[in-house]
């Protein structure tokens, strides 16, 4: 039996033949289609950092004070676009990892994907996790990250 504290806290085992990530959403336990872990999500979203800095440097001084802003705009460019139109960013991609709504449609769409980038750069909204691994910002867009390949 898992003690009190476990009940509440992200990222707890559950119990047993108890609910997983996903369950309330009627996703599967593994596989396809499971939400992905926050591994996964973490690694994607620092090589599109990498991605943005690269692109950054090659555009500006690496002495430039601004440096940094560069670098978040282009982030926030590479990642918001393909969300909206292809429901992953090149580091998704990469781990086999998409954006999913949570109604019918194919893709999030631009205004989704523009409000889910802007609060994933605030970065507490992603830190703050509910039962199923979505954050603040996957809550509010009404999304939900789920594997692409097994």
């Amino acid at each position: 039996m898992a003690r009190w504290i476990e009940s509440w806290l992200p990222g707890a085992a559950a119990e047993v033949g108890g609910p997983y990530p996903g369950d309330w959403l009627g996703l599967p336990a593994s596989g396809v289609s499971s939400v992905a872990g926050l591994g996964r999500r973490v690694a994607a979203l620092a090589i599109d950092w990498f991605l943005a800095y690269g692109i950054a440097a090659m555009l500006t001084a690496l002495d430039d004070p601004n440096l940094g802003w560069s670098v978040l705009g282009i982030w926030y460019l590479l990642t918001a676009v393909p969300v909206a139109v292809f429901g992953a960013s090149a580091g998704m991609t990469a781990l086999g990892i998409r954006v999913a709504s949570l109604d019918s449609s194919a893709v999030i769409g631009v205004p989704r994907a523009l409000l889910r980038t802007a609060m994933i750069a605030l970065v507490l909204p992603a830190l703050a996790r509910d039962e199923d691994g979505r954050g603040w910002h996957d809550r509010a867009t009404r999304t939900v990250v789920v594997r692409s390949r097994a």
